[in-house]
């Protein structure tokens, strides 16, 4: 059977007996695609290939400029086609199964400056309608490194304003603990006071942030809050609600927090997905070097 129909033979099989998506289907098409047109310039056949082939393959679609993640989808394709043909016996062994996927490349995250935290934060008129709720929600995204899932479902049953904890419930269902700065909590406090109940509706549940019809805010809306005051504050750059969370991890290193601390305050199950945060630290330590030493 040539290569073209045993992807034929293949992508039927992930329609009809696997149900996987279109999407996904249009995925291992394009890389085994991207395989044939490379097998064509060799001109070998499907009978030809081995693992080392295979992996001049992935190292010519490195040296396209294909990025780490995306050879990693590469690797996956591959061996679930090889699995498919050498299961059928249509070549006689599975050579991607000793494939290595590469590592992913380490995505260093945006976080903003202190100064530019300081003044989106300030810049909120609270004597204004929705000028507390904004305030609030922002201020406890930077004080508590919250996600956009948390601080949407956070509820008032849960908020301690006493002690400054709130828990909430993160990834994984995984309920954790996380202190509340001063300065949040009193924005919080504020705005619960003076403006929710102004909010309250007939229906309204015990979600801290409501919207005006008294309901809770949606994460669509809450980006959107985030990205109004951020440009009503004159701040250019592309502020989103993950970009708070990064900054509040970042600024907490910088200042000499330690890494676990700041691993149970984010709900990272992982302490190495909490330690790309000292990569964030050691640029900024490499940039400084360079620019301010005399022979940096």
């Amino acid at each position: 059977m040539k290569y073209a129909q045993l992807v034929d033979s293949f992508i039927l099989f992930l329609a009809t007996e696997r149900g996987l998506s279109a999407a996904y289907q249009l995925s291992v098409r394009q890389t085994l695609d991207k395989l044939e047109a490379w097998m064509e310039t060799k001109h070998y056949t499907v009978h030809d290939i081995g693992t080392d082939e295979l992996a001049a393959f992935l190292g010519s679609r490195k040296k396209e400029g294909l990025a780490a993640s995306s050879l990693r989808i590469h690797v996956v394709h591959l061996k679930v086609f090889w699995r498919f043909i050498s299961g059928k016996n249509y070549v006689v062994a599975d050579v991607a199964e000793p494939l290595i996927a590469p590592k992913p490349d380490a995505v260093l995250p945006d976080s903003l400056h202190e100064v530019s935290v300081s003044n989106l934060l300030d810049s909120i008129d609270h004597m204004k309608f929705l000028g507390k709720r904004d305030q609030a929600i922002l201020e406890l995204f930077y004080a508590s490194g919250l996600r956009l899932s948390e601080v949407c479902s956070a509820r008032l049953e849960n908020l301690d304003l006493d002690d400054g904890f709130i828990r909430v419930t993160g990834k994984g269902n995984k309920t954790r603990i996380v202190p509340v700065g001063d300065r949040a909590k009193a924005a919080i406090e504020r705005y619960v006071k003076l403006e929710r109940p102004q909010l309250v509706k007939s229906k309204t549940s015990s979600e801290i942030f409501l919207s005006v019809r008294g309901g809770r805010l949606s994460p669509e809306r809450m980006r959107t809050i985030v990205k109004e005051r951020a440009k009503a504050a004159g701040i250019d750059s592309k502020i989103y609600p993950h970009l708070l969370r990064h900054s509040f991890a970042t600024h907490l290193l910088q200042n000499g927090a330690d890494l676990r601390a700041i691993q149970e305050m984010l709900g990272h199950a992982d302490i190495s997905t909490t330690q790309i945060y000292t990569h964030v630290d050691q640029k900024r330590l490499s940039e400084t070097h360079k620019k301010f030493h005399p022979r940096g």
